[in-house]
């Protein structure tokens, strides 16, 4: 864009610069065009300050460029005094709408739509007397109302607020009298006087109201609506929850659908099939029609028909009771039908016999993606039905099968085809890199196999392509020096292959307006000059698990507007020089993990453009000092498993931000104690520090981290008690402070003031007496932690308020801990340690072992049925094992062991099929193990050094009877009165033997007639069976000689 905008001796006119006109008589700037497009735009920080000087300057566009750097509008735009147009759209601006806008006069086009502007609509932009076109549309910050200063825009023909309004229209009738175009979004209040002024706009086109909920409940609008749609053009009623009941009020007479409307959208309401057949029986005129997310349910009956239309979408309706090829009467004017996720199968696309032979010649788009599709036979519908198709979206279906051979044959002029997220297998057939006008081919997760380069033959084949996606997928091979000749390509996603070999500058020397590539997780080896200059500039750069080391790759020196940067295990073992963090101010997601990248980082005095939404991963290298303050203006950051030994710059240092929300510091070498100036940093919601070497305290000003949901401090050496100032974070969700030196009682304000807690884990630390019943107010507890302490008395029996492990519903991980940050759980078992990392369910569990418990085990911890693991072994329980244990059907872990329980064993422990983990060693239980499908897979670990126990796990018998052959559930209980009671079932048992026996046998063998009659079938069964052996031997024996 900037191409000619160069000072030197042969270019020094900047009137001839592209982008910018002259005054021919004075010189000066009027002119400058710099809008963007969808391959060439402007990134970094753009400084509208910097034109402070053009003073006369009547047209300024930016629009479509990409301000990185979030720039405010400066107030100094108010100076424009002559400005007649101002186009800053998309753009990425923020902040407020400068009031000084209003002073810009002579402007009659203002269009600030697509921007991340905030707060009120500024009423000084009511001055601007000559504007015709005002669009503050998608910026999704600003609010308020609509200031009724804007009525005096007299002149004003095109007006767009769609955006969150509220309050009420304050216009009164006579106000923007040329009004041709209105678009207005948010629920603002429908009064009677903005009715009256909206009826009044006597050369109003178009009506757009978006997320208007309460029109549904107005009468009054909707009629005020309906006498305007004789004269609209454009008629836009998007979520305002409309259902069939409202069409007589919008539509009171068929007339009314017959008008010069064209464009109708009702998208996302409630209508019903009812409602879209009254506007196909009455709107002839209508050439566009979007009516996705409705309830629509076609049968066979209805064969809509619009002979006028070019646009129809129907996307997120239930059409599985249509054929698509049969109930709609295409006209032939129709170009583009949108039919995703309209739970589509494969039956909605048989084709009736009156169809067979007839093609449409008009349409040019069909959008079937996420449907239930699963046949390829879809394919030879779609080219038999249409051929002249440039867009088809059939993603995210189940198709199966090759892609057929010949479908690029015969779809020849297809623009866009998407075929992403199906089942397709197979090679892809050569004749869709044949199809010259092929411009996006997105194939990406399927079992697609292969290699490229059939693709790729010659210069011919893809010579369109801008955006080929093949990722997710077995390809195999290399990556042929023929993408090379792809001269248009702007995107390349090849990642998640089984691509190998090596890449050379010649597989990139024509790829000049090459955008986007991502290659992870191949087996390819980037083999590339210290000294290559790219011929493109790359904004996504995806290279995880490529080889580009042992170096730094110098050519990333070039490439100025990267946002995304992923170099992860990438076989690097180097410093990164000072060029790469100064790039750091543009780049939004940055991933250098699993390298072995050395040094320190160094604390550049720089600021971040996009630091919000910035996140640096830069875990498991070998990076060491301390860590700058720069890099706490980033969103997340993760320096995890190097070795750091400093925090104390990061946090109390001068440039230290409230920006940063997530901070992983673990597993690195970071000593001494923790700064206390934590106040700088109070907007983290996640803070890891495990596993480092800190000691003393935790810092009275962490209680400033008011945002905080985690914090992990397992695995240091903290010795003194915890502050109370930790009770200010009625968010946490997860406090971890196992394995450190922490002295004293459990503070009972952690069940006062943190009951948001989900994870608490004091594990292997110095607490001491007894667990204070606060503790009991944690409601939504899922894993408590208190093992490895000196904790005493009875465990609470209050534990039946722990009400989220009462639920039997699994609990993934991802609905409470939230980011790009790691996560792990810790269980116990026979003193062993299990981490689960990253786990994808949460296991509902409770770890007391290892402390001076005594008392009985509380029979309230039977009614936790959700719980998965319960540990409180190695303490000084006694009494017996809750009787109800069985209930606890949801429990993988148990370990009662090394306690001085007693009694016998619950027969309701046999109920839990899911115990995968049991043991209750060395204890004083007695009496027989009893039998159960599970509790049998459980060898004599589980049940060694209880004296009084015997059964089979232990080979040891029972005294007195055969108890271990009892079915489930039996116990040996009063076992004077079991014996009386088996004694006469035996009794009964034998005699009905006896008369069921003899009065059969007897009247056979005394009586002839039934006795001879026993003989014959006897003598024919016999008989039978030996006729089958011999026939099957003869059999064998041929078959063994032939």
């Amino acid at each position: 864009m900037l191409s000619t905008w160069r000072d030197d001796d042969s270019n020094i006119d900047c009137c001839k610069w592209r982008g910018i006109q002259c005054n021919n008589e004075t010189g000066e700037v009027r002119i400058l065009d710099l809008r963007g497009s969808k391959v060439h735009f402007l990134t970094g920080s753009i400084n509208l300050t910097s034109l402070i000087d053009l003073k006369n300057m009547e047209y300024l566009d930016l629009s479509n460029n990409d301000d990185s750097g979030r720039t405010q509008l400066p107030q100094h735009m108010g100076s424009f005094k002559n400005l007649r147009y101002l186009n800053l759209s998309n753009v990425n601006f923020y902040g407020e709408i400068p009031y000084q806008l209003g002073n810009l006069s002579k402007l009659e086009y203002l269009d600030l739509k697509g921007n991340s502007l905030s707060g009120a609509i500024p009423s000084p932009l009511g001055k601007l007397t000559s504007l015709r076109y005002l669009d503050l549309s998608v910026n999704y910050y600003l609010q308020g109302e609509i200031p009724y200063h804007l009525g005096n825009l007299s002149h004003l023909k095109y007006l767009n607020l769609g955006t969150l309004l509220s309050g009420a229209i304050t216009f009164k009738v006579g106000n923007l009298p040329l009004l041709h175009t209105l678009r207005l979004g948010g629920n603002f209040d429908l009064t009677i006087n903005g009715a009256k002024w909206l009826s009044s706009l006597s050369f109003l086109t178009t009506l757009g109201l978006d997320s208007l909920t309460n029109l549904a409940y107005s009468h009054h609008w909707l009629q005020i609506i309906s006498e305007l749609i004789p004269n609209l053009r454009e008629l836009s009623l998007v979520r305002c929850s409309l259902s069939d009941k409202d069409v007589s009020s919008l539509f009171p007479s068929h007339s009314n659908l017959s008008t010069s409307l064209s464009i109708l959208d009702l998208s996302d309401n409630v209508f019903t099939s009812s409602t879209f057949q009254l506007l196909v029986n009455h709107s002839h005129n209508l050439q566009e029609l979007h009516f996705r997310g409705n309830n629509i349910v076609l049968s066979s009956p209805h064969y809509p028909y619009f002979p006028s239309l070019v646009v129809l979408d129907l996307a997120l309706n239930n059409l599985t009771s249509s054929t698509i090829l049969g109930n709609f009467n295409f006209s032939s004017t129709l170009r583009e039908l949108y039919l995703e996720e309209c739970s589509l199968t494969d039956t909605n696309f048989l084709v009736p016999s009156a169809f067979i032979g007839k093609s449409s010649t008009s349409l040019v788009t069909l959008d079937l993606s996420f449907n239930l599709l699963k046949s390829s036979t879809v394919f030879h519908l779609i080219s038999n039905f249409t051929t002249n198709l440039h867009t088809l979206s059939l993603g995210g279906n189940l198709l199966e099968g090759p892609i057929p051979d010949g479908f690029g044959i015969v779809m020849n002029s297809l623009e866009v085809l998407s075929l992403s997220s199906n089942k397709l297998h197979g090679q892809i057939p050569a004749s869709l890199g044949n199809i010259r006008t092929l411009q996006e081919l997105l194939l990406s997760s399927h079992n697609l196999s292969g290699k490229i380069s059939s693709l790729i033959k010659n210069s011919s084949m893809l010579s369109s392509i801008r955006i080929l996606d093949l990722s997710n997928n077995r390809f195999t091979g290399e990556i042929p020096k023929s993408i090379g000749l792809l001269y248009e390509l702007e995107t390349l996603h090849l990642q998640e292959n089984n691509l190998e070999g090596d890449i050379y500058e010649l597989h990139f020397k024509n790829l000049s307006k090459l955008i986007d590539l991502d290659l992870t997780h191949n087996s390819l080896s980037l083999k590339l000059d210290t000294t290559w200059i790219p011929p493109f500039q790359l904004f996504y750069l995806g290279l995880a698990s490529c080889k580009l080391g042992p170096s730094f790759p110098s050519w990333l020196q070039t490439q100025s507007r990267l946002s995304f940067l992923d170099i992860s295990d990438a076989e690097i073992n180097d410093y990164v020089p000072d060029w790469f963090w100064n790039k750091l101010q543009y780049v939004s997601d940055l991933n250098m993990s699993h390298n072995s990248i050395k040094g320190t980082i160094p604390n550049l005095p720089i600021k971040l453009t996009k630091a919000d939404t910035h996140t640096v991963i830069l875990n498991s290298n070998q990076l060491d000092g301390g860590v700058p303050t720069f890099l706490s203006q980033v969103g997340t950051l993760d320096l995890s498993h190097n070795m750091i030994s400093d925090l104390d710059i990061f946090v109390c240092g001068k440039g230290a931000t409230a920006k940063i929300s997530i901070l992983d510091l673990s597993n690195n070498q970071i000593t001494g104690q923790l700064p206390d100036c934590w106040e700088h940093l109070s907007s983290l919601a996640f803070l890891d520090l495990s596993n480092n070497n800190l000691s003393g305290k935790i810092p009275k000003s962490m209680g400033a981290l008011v945002h905080l949901g985690f914090l992990l401090l397992r695995n240091n050496s903290l010795t003194a008690e915890l502050p109370l100032t930790l009770k200010n974070h009625p968010q946490l969700e997860t406090l971890d402070l196992s394995e450190n030196l922490i002295p004293g009682l459990i503070p009972s304000w952690i069940g006062d003031s943190l009951q948001q807690l989900k994870i608490l884990s004091l594990r292997s630390n110095l607490f001491f007496g007894s667990v204070p019943v606060h503790l009991c107010q944690l409601s939504q507890i899922l894993v408590l932690d208190l093992s490895r302490n000196n904790l005493s008395k009875g465990i609470p029996t209050c534990l039946s308020n722990f009400t989220a492990m009462m639920d039997k519903t699994v609990v993934k991980q991802d609905e409470i801990i939230r980011g790009s940050y790691d996560s792990n759980v810790l269980l116990t078992w026979k003193g062993q340690e299990y981490v689960f990392l990253n786990p994808e369910y949460l296991l509902k569990s409770i770890d007391l072992p290892s402390n001076d418990f005594t008392g009985e085990i509380p029979k309230e911890v039977t009614k936790l049925l959700g719980l998965v693991s319960l540990n409180i072994s190695r303490n000084n329980l006694d009494g017996e094992i809750p009787s109800d244990i069985g209930n606890l059907n949801s429990l993988e872990f148990l370990d009662l062991s090394r306690n001085h329980l007693f009694g016998r064993i619950p027969s309701s422990l046999a109920k839990i099929d899911r115990l995968a983990v049991l043991n209750l060693s060395n204890n004083d239980l007695n009496g027989t193990i009893p039998w159960g499908r599970q509790l049998q897979t459980f060898d004599a670990s589980s049940f060694e050094g209880n004296l009084g126990l015997c059964g089979e796990q232990l080979n040891k018998s029972c005294p007195g009877d055969n108890a271990t052959g009892m079915p489930l559930g039996t116990e040996v209980d009063n076992e004077d009165e079991n014996s009386v009671f088996y004694g006469a079932l035996y009794m009964s048992l034998g005699l009905g033997f006896f008369t069921g026996f003899w009065g059969l046998l007897g009247t056979i063998l005394l009586w002839q007639p039934w006795r001879i009659a026993y003989m014959r079938v006897l003598n024919m069964l016999t008989e039978h069976i030996l006729v089958v052996v011999e026939l099957n031997v003869a059999k064998c024996n041929r078959w063994l000689k032939g």
